[in-house]
């Protein structure tokens, strides 16, 4: 049965909410906790300035075992844990537990990645005026890295939108139960063709904002 377009329209204003709220959220907490993840993973390196050859070696292997696993087997293999935090596994926030879990690791590799690349001599130089780590962290390795991290944490977004519609084709809510429901289980294009358009403009909308602002703070 085809949708009535007229009446349809709501539903898709609701999804788009619910998506926008699955991204944002999850972007907000893997940013947290994902930049955290990948600050400890540079200055536990060998020869920086907080060298720990034991923590640098959980996360490497945490970051290495997480990041490659597809999201689509993730969120089904987390999900008697979110069942048991969550208390459930259907519903926007029930999503937003296992895609801050495959964000977080991409984002803390995306973080030390761009911290790598900062010149040693930069925090020989900080190090030489008498600043901690923790002011070496601060006023040194996040400010060179802002602008490349703004434009790895677009591409997380972007990944995002995708997760969002992943989640949403096994009760996650949002566009992706929308093109499930209405448009894959009842042969029904128009609804995938604005499901996909839509996500379209979303990841578009984010890498522009996200390339916006990275030439912003380059420029500083």
């Amino acid at each position: 049965m085809k949708v009535d377009w007229t009446t349809f329209w709501p539903k898709i204003v609701e999804a788009l909410g619910e998506t926008i709220i699955m991204v944002i959220l999850t972007l907000l907490i893997a940013s947290m906790i994902g930049i955290g993840i990948g600050l400890m993973f540079f200055v536990t390196r060998e020869g920086n300035i907080l060298e720990n050859k034991t923590v640098f070696s959980i996360l490497n292997i945490l970051v290495n075992v997480i990041r490659p696993i597809p999201f689509i087997i993730l969120l089904v293999a987390v999900s008697p844990l979110t069942r048991t935090l969550m208390g459930t596994t259907i519903g926007t926030m029930a999503a937003v537990f296992p895609m801050t879990i495959a964000a977080s690791f991409a984002i803390a590799r995306v973080v030390e990645s761009n911290l790598v690349s900062i010149q040693p001599g930069v925090i020989e130089a900080a190090q030489a005026m008498g600043a901690n780590p923790v002011q070496i962290i601060f006023t040194v390795l996040i400010p060179e890295a802002l602008g490349p991290l703004i434009l790895g944490l677009t591409f997380i977004t972007v990944a995002l939108i995708d997760f969002s519609a992943m989640a949403g084709t096994v009760g996650g809510g949002g566009l992706g139960a929308i093109a499930m429901s209405y448009g894959y289980q009842r042969f029904d294009t128009s609804v995938m063709v604005v499901t996909i358009v839509i996500l379209i403009v979303l990841a578009q909308g984010a890498q522009y904002l996200g390339n916006y602002l990275s030439r912003f703070f380059l420029r500083r």
